[in-house]
């Protein structure tokens, strides 16, 4: 059995994802695609995992390509999780991934209203949705406030956890909206307000892909899906691939009997290569990398250790999700932060020598003027991230 050391891996992780120097993408819609798809909950996260992949990227660079080009796409995916991704991509993770999130978020909202003794059901909820469409396509792009006013049923108030402490209402505006995303009907576009807003225009499916989002067998796509991981991710463990997809051990197991990876030996522990992807990854030249909380990279797989060490409990929040992460050479060695006034500050949670710490600090200082006056506090804060910005 072959053995994968974790030096070649590391090294994998930079080529295949183009962190390396060298090895940096050529375009956005590249860059996605070397990681299959960007973490995209934190709007910022887009575009600083960008530029960490393709350095001559500014952000109207990624804002071009985002909503001019429309070569990138904003959707629902694993683990109900929000992603940006290569437009040709979006069909196969709709139905490899987000159709069934469709089926479980109805069945959701249905019930919620049930129990607020809202609405008329199931044929109530569908008339609403056809109603947003149809006003959406009306504008061909609008907020949620914009479509509130068009269908007053959006604002159908939803009392939540009624009788508790945290008690709330609200109304059903962003179910809708949520449940037509995540048929492939709608799309998140442009926000209002600068790249780090949430305040999304929302424009029918058809803007990005003429024709409307096309209707993909399941199996195949998850195959599709699966093989793209192992490119880019590769070799990993099965354990990997469900955290990763969100599937079930079935699901994961049927794409992988179809592919019929090799099996190789990560240190003592079994992992799988696509079939012909065994031949050694020439150690790079050495490279430092400032990468945003959630970054694809260190999201990518659920065991860590051979990239991240102990360092966990410092990067990572108490829900699993990564912040603000320094690199060098395909290992996480500290974390960075960005200050109030604009400094960007970082600190390292081991030694890497004086020539990686001058690159990491050139790369703070260019990480500074490429960000600019906007000021990035990342959506889930961890314990490193706060102390550096205290």
């Amino acid at each position: 059995m072959r053995r994968l050391s974790f030096p070649e891996r590391r090294a994998r992780l930079g080529v295949r994802q183009h962190l390396a120097t060298g090895a940096r993408a050529a375009s956005p819609a590249g860059a996605a695609e070397g990681v299959v798809a960007l973490h995209a909950t934190d709007p910022a996260s887009v575009f600083l995992a960008v530029q960490a992949r393709a350095p001559v990227a500014a952000v109207s660079t990624v804002e071009e390509a985002l909503y001019e080009q429309r070569s990138l796409v904003r959707l629902l995916g694993m683990r109900r999780t929000m992603f940006v991704v290569p437009v040709e991509l979006a069909p196969v993770i709709q139905a490899a991934c987000t159709k069934a999130i469709a089926v479980r978020l109805r069945r959701q909202y249905l019930q919620l209203m049930e129990a607020g003794g809202v609405g008329g059901g199931e044929a109530w909820l569908k008339d609403v949705e056809e109603s947003t469409a149809q006003a959406l396509a009306a504008r061909g792009a609008a907020t949620g406030a914009q479509l509130s006013a068009d269908e007053p049923r959006l604002r159908t108030p939803i009392v939540m956890a009624e009788g508790k402490a945290y008690q709330a209402t609200q109304n059903i505006t962003t179910w809708v909206l949520m449940l037509l995303a995540a048929q492939g009907r709608i799309v998140r576009g442009r926000p209002r307000g600068s790249w780090v807003s949430t305040q999304w225009l929302w424009s029918p499916i058809e803007a990005w892909l003429p024709g409307g989002m096309p209707e993909l067998p399941v199996e195949p796509a998850r195959v599709d899906l699966v093989r793209r991981w192992l490119a880019a991710f590769g070799p990993g463990t099965v354990a990997d691939l469900r955290w990763w997809t969100g599937w079930t051990a079935t699901q994961v197991k049927q794409a992988l009997t179809v592919i019929d990876p090799i099996e190789v030996d990560l240190d003592g522990a079994p992992g799988l290569v696509l079939p012909g992807d065994l031949a050694p990854t020439p150690q790079p030249e050495p490279w430092v990398a400032l990468l945003p909380a959630l970054d694809p990279t260190a999201m990518g797989w659920q065991s860590r250790d051979w990239y991240l060490g102990p360092h966990g409990s410092l990067l990572f929040d108490r829900s699993g999700n990564v912040g603000p992460s320094v690199w060098c050479d395909g290992r996480v060695v500290g974390g960075w932060a960005q200050r109030r006034d604009g400094e960007i500050v970082w600190r390292l949670l081991e030694d890497v020598g004086g020539q990686a710490a001058a690159g990491i600090e050139a790369a703070a200082q260019r990480l500074a003027a490429w960000i600019g006056e906007v000021r990035v506090v990342p959506r889930f804060r961890t314990p490193l991230e706060r102390e550096l910005t205290a």
